[in-house]
């Protein structure tokens, strides 16, 4: 078995995907929605990095509050706190959480580059590292290590800088979320393993890099940092 392929972890039953649909307000994101929960394998590793973790989750660049949602429907019963700077997203983030009636979620809009919320737990990022410049990379990643509770991780997936096709790919597909415009800002620097390791480990936390492309085209990885003890 290949690393990627032991790095995809079952998805939710259709049922599921479905029931997470339906809080959509948007026509677009009912069909968006299952098909984004249902095809990406970062939810499903992301679960299985928290496990039974008794420690509430800080996710970063939350966007429409798909994780929180795809988490509450594998038994995660824990506070989530979604961050993001899109207002538009956490608004329709906030009104899907209304509609699905979910307790102890909540989602708040705010510039990753001017502060994080004061927080101690488990933190997420997933792919919005790209949109920071390098120096604001190390800034996030070592403010995101501070919030990280003992026997917490920070989980990301990032895109990884180097000379594959799949790099390439990772490339257009983000200029074409920025053209269609998915996302708001450009892609501006990708991160490299190096900077993972170096700073994360500088922050007490242990670090592990694998592949998370699973069926994708792209150069996506999983990186797990563990605060032990």
């Amino acid at each position: 078995m290949t690393p990627e392929a032991a790095l995809m972890p079952h998805i939710l039953p259709d049922p599921a995907l479905k029931r997470i649909a339906k809080l959509s307000v948007r026509l677009w994101d009912r069909f968006y929605v299952p098909a984004k929960l249902g095809s990406d394998p970062v939810y499903g590793a992301v679960t299985k990095e928290l496990g039974s973790s008794p420690l509430p989750v800080l996710d970063i660049g939350c966007g429409l509050g798909l994780l929180a949602f795809y988490l509450r429907e594998t038994g995660y019963e824990h506070a989530i706190t979604g961050f993001d700077y899109d207002a538009m997203k956490i608004r329709t983030a906030r009104r899907m959480s209304e509609r699905g009636g979910f307790a102890g979620l909540s989602f708040m809009t705010g510039d990753a580059r001017h502060g994080l919320p004061e927080f101690g737990g488990n933190v997420v990022i997933l792919d919005i590292l790209q949109f920071f410049t390098l120096p604001e990379q190390e800034a996030l990643l070592r403010a995101a290590a501070d919030r990280v509770a003992a026997g917490g991780k920070l989980v990301i997936r990032s895109c990884l800088r180097d000379d594959s096709k799949r790099f390439r790919n990772t490339v257009a597909g983000d200029w074409l979320a920025k053209l269609t415009l998915w996302m708001k800002a450009a892609p501006v620097c990708y991160p490299d393993r190096e900077l993972f390791e170096s700073v994360l480990s500088s922050a007490g936390l242990n670090v592990r890099i694998e592949p998370l492309w699973g069926a994708t085209p792209f150069n996506n990885h999983l990186i797990a940092a563990e605060r032990v003890g």
